[in-house]
């Protein structure tokens, strides 16, 4: 696959449930946005008819941290999808409050069939819609 991927810009909205007890976004309510911000990038950029026939399970987050996110704040995920091999699709994820970074996050998926909840390899043209090709 050559080819850049297309960033997708997931806004999140920071609901009361997120805060916790030090008045910030509890660490548990990152992993829930990266997971609802890969789900739609999914079904924002796929053929419906892969969206139909594939389901997404995580199989690793790695977060780092940066700075707290509040109540109120202006949130946005943008997710890369790094690269796919097999069924696993390996992504990139940063969570940003205008041009600071809150968190970053890399994550990497397995590709199951609907039907059969069996891994699941994408076909080419699926995942070429995920990159924009690099001239060359």
């Amino acid at each position: 696959m050559s080819g850049t991927a297309l960033p997708y810009e997931f806004p999140i909205d920071v609901a009361q449930d997120d805060i916790d007890f030090m008045g910030h976004v509890n660490n548990a309510s990152y992993l829930k946005w990266v997971q609802e911000a890969v789900i739609s990038h999914w079904q924002a950029l796929a053929p419906v008819e892969a969206v139909a026939e594939h389901l997404w399970v995580a199989l690793k987050h790695e977060i780092t941290y940066r700075k707290p996110a509040f109540l109120e704040d202006d949130v946005v995920a943008t997710v890369l999808l790094e690269k796919v091999q097999g069924a696993r699709a390996f992504y990139e994820t940063v969570i940003r409050r205008g041009g600071e970074v809150l968190a970053e996050v890399k994550s990497s998926w397995c590709c199951l069939d609907a039907e059969t909840l069996r891994p699941a390899r994408l076909a080419r043209e699926v995942i070429d819609k995920f990159f924009v090709k690099d001239e060359g």
